[in-house]
């Protein structure tokens, strides 16, 4: 019985080993898994069937529970027989690492474990030894997928051009796939070649199109999703370029496919979030979105992933999220503590919020704990104070940088701002220092020799500009050996001879006299110049009128006297319509009305003022004042106090602006109210 049912198994066993076989042959990987298990139900320790059950796993995506499997019996699956699978599941899970670690330990390296330790060198961004890794695979391998490897080469190459900045080497491949077109553009992009990237983008993107159209199955959709992150990077070469409308609407383009790749959209979204700046916030914050999508930290590279963060942390500070802003920037310093931006990016977070001495205290520590990025830092102190308005202290911290105190552009930084705060003796120091150091350095290129060397361009250039600046401010005697230096230099050259017999002048004349024997004589200095042509030509800023015929008499003056300016005709002075002359002016007649001596002030107790006024039924007046008898006989009203004898002198006299013509009539308002009276009583 035992023997029947033991030759039972055995058919059973067979069946089912036939059926996986079948099933693998078909692709069916799922029916195969089921005639496992139940080959492993009649022997659970078989190891042809627990590598078959693994595969299977491998093929469905199962790789957390082939994993498992392959740790669940170590003992019957060894290192020697499942390593590869081993490493491939890690290296799917994202465990590099352990994945390198599996590989390491394999006693055998096969061509599929040499495969593999090629993509987690890369994954690893070890590209050094990743480029030996392949270049030891196409050299050691025929096989169908000779173009898989070369187009893995290429990018290894591109990776290196792009985030090491390494020259990549001519690796001679045909660039007959679009893959290859592809990464050979990547490396053009990583030295800076934008023009010719773009030209191996585009024919990246013929030969896709090409290759893809021959499919009949392939839509115009799959060609274009397919293409996208080819559109991708000529969008980024176009924002290199500034450009950023053009790649703006490129990248927007791509959005819209909604592409599967969630590294392409998390790139493009970084990218607009870089054009977008503070500009447009809330596009950017959604567009954020997009970059925390899961898989993504598996997708891109270190310094890309970095390039986001920085991204995320300055649009907190756009947008105001001050805490937000503290909290990503601290992280990345955990990550990166020798890395500028984080420390920067606190900085102006603190900056906005006007506390300025915080923010240079932060860079102030950053500084001491990172000497080798002291400059960078240093500029930005510098210009945190030039903002507060500390001019002095900005020129202090840019002269602690020993390694930019002699450059020309600094020079020239810490000389405008000392003549800013006119402090002409420090901005002299400058020159002083910065000119003693290119001479120490010239004495140390030429090791000691005293054969005659002229001095470099950069050099002659600052002893000119400390003359010229000496000069500017009157320090003529400091400038004569400046002078001297650059004459010696350039003994031809006659503007320099000039300046330094000027300053001479002031301090040893008879210097002065026998330097200027050197000057060329006034014949020598002479130009000959056509003044007709010139005044003739294109560039002449003025016209010049063109001379009349000039005959007889005329042309007889021009030739005798020369020109004669016309003399312009004095205009006589209006009069007042009412002038006599008679009368004599009135001397007060150029003061204000107020001010003359007979101003009697305006009249009061019109009628017409006080009409209204009062209670109802009442008059603001007495009736002394309503009788017309009293009025015509009181006297006139006494000149204003502090007018004197002058009043009474002159109040006869009428001014020549206060006449009125001859004939006018003395009252016409008068006249007309009579009428009207009379005309209302003879009603």
């Amino acid at each position: 019985k035992m023997a029947a049912a033991a030759g039972a198994a055995a058919a059973a066993a067979a069946g089912l080993w036939s059926e996986v076989n079948r099933c693998g042959q078909n692709g069916d990987f799922a029916r195969a898994l089921k005639s496992v298990n139940k080959i492993l139900q009649i022997n659970k320790d078989d190891v042809t069937a627990l590598q078959c059950k693994v595969v299977c796993l491998i093929q469905n995506g199962s790789f957390k529970e082939a994993l498992g499997v392959i740790n669940t019996h170590t003992k019957v699956l060894t290192s020697d027989v499942i390593a590869f699978e081993k490493a491939y599941c890690e290296y799917r899970l994202n465990r590099i690492e352990s994945a390198l670690k599996t590989i390491q330990s394999a006693s055998q390296q096969t061509d599929k474990l040499k495969e593999l330790y090629g993509q987690v060198l890369y994954r690893l961004e070890r590209y050094d030894d990743c480029l030996a890794a392949y270049r030891d695979l196409i050299r050691n391998s025929q096989d169908e997928y000779e173009e898989e490897r070369k187009t893995n080469l290429s990018a290894v190459v591109a990776a290196q051009s792009t985030w090491e900045k390494v020259v990549p080497e001519d690796l001679g491949l045909r660039e007959a796939t679009y893959e290859l077109c592809y990464n050979s553009a990547c490396a053009l992009i990583g030295q800076g070649k934008l023009n010719e990237a773009m030209k191996k983008l585009q024919k990246a993107e013929e030969l896709c199109r090409q290759s893809l159209s021959e499919d009949s199955d392939v839509t115009e959709e799959d060609i274009e999703a397919e293409l996208a992150i080819i559109h991708g990077q000529m969008a980024y070469i176009m924002q290199l370029q500034g450009r950023t409308e053009d790649a703006l609407q490129l990248y927007n383009q791509i959005i819209k496919l909604k592409p599967t790749d969630v590294g392409l959209l998390a790139v493009i979204a970084n990218n607009i979030i870089t054009i977008n700046k503070d500009q447009n916030v809330f596009d950017s914050k959604k567009k954020v979105k997009l970059t925390n999508a899961e898989g993504v930290e598996h997708k891109l590279s270190k310094k890309q992933l970095q390039a986001i963060e920085f991204n995320k942390a300055l649009l907190a500070m756009y947008t105001n999220q001050a805490d937000q802003c503290r909290k990503l920037s601290a992280s990345l310093q955990s990550q990166s503590p020798e890395h500028l931006l984080p420390v920067l990016i606190l900085a102006a977070q603190l900056c906005r919020e006007k506390q300025h001495a915080k923010a240079v205290g932060l860079l102030q520590d950053f500084a001491d704990q990172h000497p080798a990025n002291a400059a960078e830092i240093k500029l930005t102190m510098a210009q945190l104070k030039i903002a507060q308005g500390s001019v002095t202290k900005a020129c202090m911290i840019l002269r602690s940088i020993e390694e930019l105190q002699h450059k020309p552009g600094m020079v020239s930084a810490l000389v405008t701002m000392y003549s800013h705060e006119e402090d002409i003796d420090s901005a002299i120091e400058v020159f002083t220092q910065a000119i003693q150091w290119y001479q120490q350095y010239q004495a140390r290129t030429n090791h000691g020799c005293c054969v005659f060397q002229p001095k470099s361009p950069v050099h002659l250039s600052l002893i000119r500009e400390a003359a010229n600046f000496k000069l500017k401010h009157g320090r003529k005697k400091e400038a004569i050996s400046d002078l001297e230096e650059l004459w010696k230099q350039n003994p031809k050259d006659v503007h320099t001879l000039a300046q330094l017999i000027s300053a001479y002048s002031l301090v040893d004349p008879e210097k002065a006299k026998v330097l200027s024997k050197h000057l060329p004589s006034s014949d020598t200095m002479s130009l000959k110049v056509d003044v007709d042509a010139l005044e003739n030509s294109h560039g002449a800023t003025y016209v010049r009128k063109k001379a009349g015929k000039l005959t007889g008499d005329n042309q007889q003056k021009e030739q005798g006297q020369g020109e004669v300016k016309k003399k312009k005709k004095k205009k006589k002075g209006k009069l007042p319509k009412n002038y006599d002359p008679k009368v004599t002016p009135d001397p007060e007649r150029w003061l204000p009305m107020r001010e003359r001596s007979y101003y009697r002030g305006r009249k009061k107790g019109k009628k017409k003022d006080q009409v209204g006024k009062g209670t109802q039924g009442s008059t603001t007046t007495g009736s002394s004042e309503l009788d017309a008898s009293r009025t015509a006989s009181s006297p006139p009203t006494s000149p204003r106090p502090g007018s004197g004898a002058a009043a009474s002198a002159t109040s006869n006299v009428i001014p020549p602006r206060h006449q009125k013509p001859a004939g006018a009539p003395a009252t016409k308002k008068k006249q007309q109210q009579k009428k009207k009276k009379g005309a209302k009583g003879g009603w």
